[in-house]
C-alpha cells in the first residue's frame, strides 16, 4: 500500500489550522520556491547548509525550536545511545528522542543509500518512530520502518501537498504522534476496504457463475467459470481505468444510464451487449460527440468466441457494477489491495475448480492450497527486490564508475559527453536485464521488480538532468520494463492472467497501449518439460522464451594436453628453458608419469566436471603422460573447460600423490597456447600450460575414426587397459552421439525471485511425475517437496554470476532429503543471505520460511550472512563461511549457530559417542492409517477409531500416551486406553512399550527446557509424537543416567544450535535423525551413578509435585463439574498463580465465588500451593544440579556455561 490511505488523510487535514497553514505556506513559498535560493542551495557543500535548512524548513515552517535555545525540541548531532556515531538531527519529545534526520547534499541524488545509515539511528533510540532523509531538495518521510515513505519534492511543492508535509511533519503534529496514528489508521482501513471490496467481489463472482450456467446450459461449466474470471478482469480494467482517467470518467454510470434509457425507449439490448461494445472500444478504439476511447487493447479485450455470445441477466449484471463503480479506484483501492483481492480470488478458484473437474469427491483440498502457494507482503519482496536486482544495478554501476555526485551543470562539453556516456550505457544495461518468477501466481514480485526498475530508470533521468539541464525523462519506461525485463510462468492459467492484469493496472497510462503480455508471462509447469508427464502444462524454459536463451552453436572438437615436461615447445626451445634451469643443472625432462591410481583420479574429477557442468563428452582416455577429450561445444567454451579441468585435477592430483613413476609415450604433435591452471601455492605443476589447437570433427566418417582412435590409444602406446573402475567412469561419462547432437542452449535469466510453492510429493503427485523428478533433479533424491526443485530449476535457468531471492521452507538447511540440493548449490553458487522469517510470516501458512540470496559463481572465501526478522525489518545476527558447511554431514547448513557455538559444540562432541551407538532409538507407535494393518484398515475405521478406549478392555489393551502427555521426567496420562495388535496400521515391536525406556516428546519446549524426556518403566504405548529409546543387550549404559543428560540446559543447547526444526517459533521439532546424533558420554557404570540417583530424585519428585496437582485440579472439577470439565492451562498449573490470579481465571469459567467461598478456597489455595511450591523449589535445585554436573562431565569452563545458560 502506499504509506497513507487518501481517506484517512483527508480527515485529518480537515482538523488543520486554516489562518496558520496559509501563513506558513507563504513563509515557504518565499524560501524554498525562490530560483536563486534554490540554484544557491543546489551548490552548496552538505555541512555548510545543515543548520541553515534546520531553521529555514524546520524552525521556521515547521514550528520547531532549535538547540541551545530553551525548551528546545530539535537538536543537530544526535548521538547514539549505544556508540558514537551522530544523526544530523533528532526531534525530541518530552525528553524522548522520537524522530531522526539525516541530512546529504543536493549532490546524492539516490536518498535509498541513505536508509539504512538513518535506520541504525533510529534504532539506537527505543522511542524513536520517525526517520527523515533529506538532500534539501527532495525530502522523505518514513513512519516506523523503511517498507514505505512519503516523498517531497521540496522545490517543486504545490500548497496541497504543503499540507500534507505539514499534516506529517509539524512539531505540533508530531507531538501528538499524529503520523503513527494516520499509519495505523491508514491500515486499518486498508483492511476494511480489502475485506469489503473482496466480498463484494466473491459475491459478484459467484452469482455470475451460477447465472452463467442456469443460462448457457450448452457450454461446459468449467469453460464457463474460466471465462467468468476473465470477464471480472475486464470489470476491474475497466472500474480502474475511470477513476484513473485513462477512460472518460464515470464510464460504468454511463453505459447502464443509457441501457435504461433504451429500454424505456422500447429499443432494449442486453445490458452485457452494452458491456460488450465498450470492450470493443477498448479493443480498437472509439471516437464520438461525447467522448472517445482509446484502443488499449493489450490482449484482455480481444474478441472471445464464447464470451461474444453467452447470456448474463441485466439485474445481476447492472446491481453488482453499479455497486463496484462505488469504489474509488484512485485513492482508495491501490495495486496492493488488488494483490490481495488477486490472490484471495485464486484460492476460491481452485476451490471450484476442484469441484468442477473429475473425481472431485477425492479431492480434500483446494488445488491452490495443495500447490502451497501463498501471498507474499510487501515488506519482503521489495527486500527480496533490492538484494538481487538491486545487487546487479549496483555492480554495473561500480563497473562503470557511476558516481552520482559528478553529476553536476558545471562541467565542461568533453567530461559531460563521458558523463553521459556512462548513463547511456548504464540505461541500455538496464533495459536488457532478464527477471523471472517461476511461480509467480498474482505477480507481487513482478509487481515490485516493476517498481525498482522504474526507480532506477527515473534515478538516470534525475542524473540526465542534474548534467545537461531541462527535464529529460526516458519515454513509455513502464512498457520497455514490461517488454524486455519481466518475466513469468504459473501452473495455473488464471493466475497468469491475473499476473498480467495486475501489471497492466499499475502501468496503464492514458492513451498508450498496453503491453502485449502473451510472451512474457505464461501457463505452464515450470518444473517439468516432458509432454508425456505433464501434458499440455508441460514446459521448455529454452523454447518459450527465446529472448533469453539461444541455440547453442555446437560443433565437436578432439582436444589432447599432456602433463608438466613431457613435451618440448618451440618457445622451450627458443629460449632454452631446460638448459637454464636450476642453474643449468637440471636440462633434462622432469616429467612424472600417471599411475593407476593418478588415472582414476583425473578420470573421477573429470567426470565429476562432466555431471556438473552438463558437459557432452563423447570419447575419453588418459594415457600415461597425456589425455585425449572429444567433446561437444561452442568453440569459445573451450578455453574455460580446460581451465577448469586442468585447475580441478591438479589439486586432486596433487592431494593424493606421493610418488610415482610412468611410461613414455611419443608422437604427439607441439601445443598451442592455453590457459593455466589454478594451483594451490605450494602444488607442483600437473599439466602444461597448453593445450592442443582444437581439432574439429566435420563428417561422420571423422567423428567414428576419432572415437575408435581415443579408445585404442592406450594400445598404440603399449600401455594395459584400465583397470575395472576406471574403465567404468570412462563409459559412465562419455555420451552417445546421439545425446552430443542434441541441441543445447545457451543464456539465462539474470535475476529469478519468487516464493515457490511447499509441497511433498507424497501428498500430491503421480508415480510418472515422482519418476520423473526423480531422474532430472538432484533435489528430488530422497523425499520430493515442490520448493526444493524451485530452488534447483532457479539455478539451472539463471546465467553464471546471476542472482536468485526465494523464500522457501527453512527445514532445506538440514533435512536429509535436501542433501543433494545443498551440496549442489555449494559446488555453484554462493549465498549471500539467509534470512530466518521466523514465525508466521505469510497470513493462513503454518510453515516457517527463510529468504535465500545467492549469486551463481563459486567463491571459495564466502561468507553467508545470517540475518534475523524483526517488525518487518532484517537485523544481521553474524556470518558464516560457506565452505565450513562442505564439512558437515549430508552439507548441513548450520547457518544460525555462529563460531562460537560450533566451537562448543565441537567440544561437546569431542570423545563422546553420538546417541545411536548407545541405546535403541525408535518412533512411536502409528494406530490408524487407511490400507494398513491386519486386516486393513478403512476410511471409517480411521475416522471412528475402533481401537481406542477409556478403559481396560482386554489383555491387549493398555495405556495410551499422546505427546502431550509427557513431560520432563514425569507423564501426566490422560486416562486413554489402546488395544495392541495387528490390527494397528504400525504396532512397532512391544518391547518399545514394556519395561524401561526413555519416551522423549517431538514437540519441544522452550530453552533452556527444550528435551521433554522422562524416564518409565510401566507398560505404556505411545504415537509418533514421542520418541522411545530402549537399552541395547550389550551396552553398560544405564538410561537414566541418559535422560539426565538429554534434559539438561546443555543438551537443550545442543539441540538449538545443530538441528533445523528446533529454531521454529510454530511447533519446534526433535526428529528421530537429530536425536540420533545427540553427543553421549559412554561412561563407567560408577561415574553413571550419581547421574541415576540424580534423575530418581527427579522422577520422585515431579510424581510427588503431580500427586499435590492433580488432588487439588480434582477438587476444583468436583466443586464445579460443568464449568470446569476441561481445565485451562492456567488451572492445570494453578500453584504458579496468586490467589488474585486464581480467582480471575475461575471468573473467565464463569466461576464467581461469595466472600465467604473466597476466604475458604484461599486457605485451602495457600495450603496446597505451599505445598507444591517446596516440592518444584527441590526440582529447580536438583534440576541445577544435573546441568553443573553435566557441564563438568563435558569439561565446560565458566566462560562456557555461561554461553550456554545465556544463549
Amino acid at each position: 500500500m502506499s504509506l497513507l490511505q487518501s481517506t484517512v488523510v483527508q480527515k485529518y487535514l480537515k482538523t488543520l489550522n486554516e489562518k496558520k497553514i496559509k501563513q506558513k505556506w507563504e513563509i515557504y513559498k518565499t524560501h524554498f520556491h525562490d530560483p536563486t535560493i534554490q540554484e544557491n542551495i543546489r551548490n552548496v557543500k552538505e555541512e555548510q547548509y545543515q543548520e541553515g535548512f534546520f531553521r529555514d524548513l524546520f524552525v521556521d515552517v515547521l514550528g520547531y525550536t532549535l538547540n541551545p535555545e530553551t525548551d528546545f525540541n530539535l537538536t543537530t548531532e544526535l548521538k547514539n545511545v549505544k556508540d558514537s556515531k551522530k544523526a544530523d538531527g533528532g526531534i525530541i519529545v518530552n525528553n524522548k528522542v522520537v524522530g531522526v534526520v539525516e541530512l546529504k547534499g543536493t549532490d546524492t541524488t539516490d536518498l535509498s543509500k541513505v536508509e539504512n545509515q538513518a535506520f541504525g539511528y533510529k534504532n539506537n533510540q527505543s522511542d524513536c518512530n520517525y526517520v527523515i532523509i533529506s538532500n534539501f531538495e527532495k525530502l522523505r518521510f518514513y513512519i516506523d520502518n523503511a517498507i514505505n515513505h512519503i516523498k517531497f519534492d521540496l522545490f517543486k511543492l504545490t500548497e496541497d501537498e504543503f499540507r500534507l508535509l505539514y499534516l506529517c511533519l509539524g512539531y505540533e503534529n508530531i507531538k501528538k504522534n499524529i503520523p503513527l496514528k494516520l499509519k495505523k489508521e491508514s491500515v486499518s482501513q486498508e483492511d476494511i476496504i480489502t475485506k469489503q471490496l473482496y466480498e463484494d467481489y466473491s459475491l459478484f463472482k459467484r452469482e455470475l457463475f451460477n447465472n452463467l450456467t442456469a443460462l448457457n446450459p450448452a457450454v461446459e461449466p468449467l469453460l464457463l467459470f474460466k471465462k467468468s474470471q476473465k470477464l471480472l478482469d475486464r470489470f476491474l480494467f475497466l472500474f480502474f481505468a475511470e477513476d484513473r482517467h485513462l477512460l472518460p470518467p464515470n464510464s460504468v454510470r454511463l453505459i447502464l444510464k443509457q441501457w435504461k434509457q433504451l429500454k424505456e425507449l422500447d429499443a432494449y439490448t442486453p445490458l452485457f451487449d452494452r458491456f460488450k461494445k465498450y470492450f470493443g472500444y477498448l479493443n480498437t478504439g472509439h471516437k464520438g460527440e461525447q467522448y472517445n476511447v482509446y484502443p488499449y487493447n493489450g490482449g484482455l479485450f480481444k474478441p472471445d468466441e464464447v464470451l461474444d455470445t453467452i447470456e448474463i441477466d441485466d439485474d445481476l449484471l447492472y446491481k453488482h457494477t453499479l455497486n463496484l463503480s462505488e469504489y474509488d479506484f484512485n485513492s482508495e483501492v491501490d495495486v496492493n489491495i488488488l494483490g490481495h483481492i488477486f490472490e484471495n480470488s485464486l484460492n476460491e478458484i481452485e476451490e471450484i475448480q476442484t469441484q468442477l473437474e473429475e473425481n472431485s469427491d477425492e479431492i480434500k483440498v483446494s488445488k491452490r492450497k495443495k500447490d502451497g502457494v501463498f501471498y507474499t507482503p510487501k515488506y519482503i519482496t521489495k527486500y527480496i527486490v533490492e538484494n538481487t536486482v538491486g545487487k546487479l544495478c549496483e555492480e554495473q554501476k561500480d563497473k562503470l564508475e557511476i558516481n552520482e555526485e559528478d553529476y553536476i551543470l558545471k562541467r565542461q562539453k568533453k567530461t559531460k559527453e563521458k558523463l553521459l556516456k556512462k548513463l547511456k550505457t548504464y540505461r541500455y544495461w538496464l533495459l536488457q536485464l532478464t527477471i523471472v518468477d517461476p511461480a509467480c501466481g498474482s505477480g507481487a514480485f513482478l509487481n515490485e521488480a516493476l517498481n525498482f526498475l522504474i526507480a532506477e530508470h527515473h534515478y538516470v533521468d534525475e542524473l540526465e538532468t542534474k548534467l545537461m539541464g531541462g527535464g529529460f525523462v526516458f519515454p513509455n519506461v513502464e512498457n520497455s520494463i514490461l517488454e524486455s525485463n519481466l518475466f513469468g510462468v504459473d501452473i495455473n492459467n488464471e493466475s497468469v492472467e491475473i499476473a498480467k492484469l495486475s501489471l497492466w493496472l499499475r502501468t496503464a497510462q492514458p492513451n498508450r497501449k498496453l503491453n502485449d503480455l502473451s510472451n512474457n508471462i505464461k501457463c505452464g509447469n515450470s518444473l517439468i518439460d516432458d509432454p508425456e508427464v505433464a501434458g499440455l502444462k508441460a514446459f521448455n524454459w529454452e523454447t518459450e522464451f527465446p529472448q533469453v536463451f539461444q541455440e547453442k552453436n555446437n560443433k565437436i572438437y578432439h582436444i589432447t594436453t599432456a602433463i608438466h615436461d613431457s613435451r618440448t615447445s618451440p618457445r622451450m626451445k627458443r629460449y632454452k628453458v631446460r638448459e637454464r634451469r636450476d642453474g643449468g643443472t637440471n636440462p633434462y625432462p622432469n616429467v612424472v608419469y600417471f599411475t593407476p591410481e593418478d588415472d582414476y583420479i583425473v578420470t573421477k574429477s573429470i567426470s565429476e566436471m562432466v555431471e556438473e557442468d552438463q558437459l557432452k563428452l563423447l570419447a575419453y582416455n588418459i594415457c600415461g603422460d597425456h589425455i585425449h577429450l572429444l567433446i561437444a561445444c561452442e568453440i569459445e567454451e573451450v578455453p574455460s573447460i580446460m581451465q577448469k579441468l586442468k585447475s580441478v585435477t591438479s589439486r586432486k592430483v596433487n592431494k593424493a600423490r606421493k610418488s610415482t613413476k610412468g611410461h613414455a609415450t611419443r608422437g604427439h604433435e607441439e601445443s598451442t597456447r592455453g590457459h593455466d591452471p589454478l594451483r594451490e601455492e605450494k602444488n607442483k605443476p600437473l599439466w602444461q600450460q597448453k593445450y592442443s589447437q582444437p581439432k574439429e570433427v566435420t563428417s561422420h566418417e571423422q567423428l567414428n575414426n576419432t572415437i575408435n582412435y581415443i579408445q585404442r590409444n592406450r594400445s598404440k602406446h603399449e600401455l594395459p587397459q584400465h583397470p575395472r573402475a576406471t574403465q567404468a567412469l570412462i563409459n559412465q561419462m562419455c555420451c552417445t552421439i546421439d545425446e552430443a547432437f542434441k541441441t543445447e542452449f545457451k543464456g539465462g535469466f539474470d535475476v529469478v525471485i519468487g516464493n515457490p510453492p511447499y509441497v511433498f510429493a507424497r501428498e500430491n503427485f503421480t508415480k510418472d511425475i515422482k519418476q520423473y523428478y526423480s531422474k532430472i533433479y538432484k533435489a528430488a533424491e530422497y523425499q520430493i517437496n515442490l520448493y526444493l526443485l524451485f530452488i534447483e530449476k532457479s539455478i539451472k535457468i539463471i546465467k553464471d554470476d546471476s542472482n536468485f531471492g526465494l523464500i522457501v521452507p527453512n527445514a532445506w538447511l538440514m533435512v536429509d532429503s535436501a542433501k543433494g540440493l545443498r551440496s549442489l548449490i555449494l559446488k555453484s553458487c554462493s549465498v549471500n543471505q539467509i534470512i530466518n522469517l521466523s514465525g508466521y510470516s505469510f497470513e493462513g501458512v503454518n510453515v516457517e520460511t527463510i529468504i535465500i540470496i545467492a549469486t551463481k559463481n563459486i567463491n571459495p572465501l564466502n561468507t553467508i550472512k545470517v540475518l534475523l526478522s524483526a517488525r518487518e525489518e532484517f537485523i544481521l545476527s553474524h556470518s558464516r563461511c560457506q565452505q565450513d558447511f562442505s564439512k558437515n554431514n549430508g552439507f548441513e547448513f548450520r547457518v544460525f549457530s555462529n563460531e562460537q557455538s560450533v566451537e562448543l559444540t565441537n567440544k561437546l562432541k569431542l570423545n563422546s559417542k553420538v546417541l545411536d551407538k548407545l541405546v535403541n532409538i525408535r518412533a512411536g507407535l502409528q494406530a490408524y492409517e487407511k490400507n494398513k494393518g491386519e486386516p486393513k484398515q478403512s476410511a471409517n475405521d480411521v475416522k471412528n477409531r475402533p481401537y481406542d478406549y477409556d478403559y481396560k478392555f482386554d489383555e491387549n489393551t493398555h495405556k495410551y500416551l499422546e505427546g502431550k502427555d509427557v513431560q520432563r521426567y514425569s507423564i501426566n496420562w490422560s486416562g486413554q486406553y489402546l488395544g495392541y495388535g495387528k490390527q494397528l496400521a504400525s504396532p512397532r515391536t512391544f518391547d518399545l512399550f514394556n519395561g524401561e525406556k526413555i519416551i522423549i516428546r517431538e514437540i519441544t519446549g522452550k530453552f533452556p527446557n527444550s528435551i521433554i524426556a522422562t524416564y518409565n518403566d510401566d507398560i505404556y504405548l505411545y504415537n509418533r509424537s514421542n520418541i522411545g529409546i530402549i537399552a541395547k543387550q550389550e551396552k553398560k549404559i544405564s538410561l537414566k543416567y541418559i535422560v539426565s543428560i538429554i534434559n539438561s540446559n546443555m543438551m537443550s543447547y545442543y539441540f538449538l544450535k545443530n538441528t533445523a526444526k528446533s529454531v521454529r517459533k510454530m511447533f519446534p521439532k526433535i526428529i528421530l535423525n537429530d536425536l540420533r546424533k545427540f553427543p553421549i558420554k559412554d561412561i563407567s557404570p560408577s561415574k553413571q551413578q550419581p547421574f541415576i540417583e540424580k534423575a530418581d530424585q527427579m522422577l520422585a519428585l515431579n510424581k510427588d509435585l503431580q500427586a499435590v496437582s492433580s488432588k487439588y485440579q480434582r477438587s476444583l472439577q468436583r466443586q464445579f463439574p460443568e464449568e470446569l470439565e476441561k481445565l485451562p492451562k492456567k488451572l492445570q498449573n494453578w500453584y504458579e498463580l496468586s490467589f488474585a490470579d486464581f480467582v480471575k481465571e475461575l471468573k473467565k469459567k464463569k466461576i464467581k465465588l461469595s466472600l465467604s467461598e473466597a476466604a475458604e478456597w484461599e486457605d485451602y489455595f495457600l495450603a496446597e500451593q505451599q505445598k507444591a511450591l517446596d516440592i518444584k523449589a527441590k526440582i529447580d535445585t536438583t534440576d541445577k544440579e544435573i546441568d553443573q554436573m553435566v557441564y563438568e562431565l563435558y569439561g565446560l569452563t565458566d566462560e562456557e556455561i555461561k554461553i550456554v545458560e545465556e544463549s
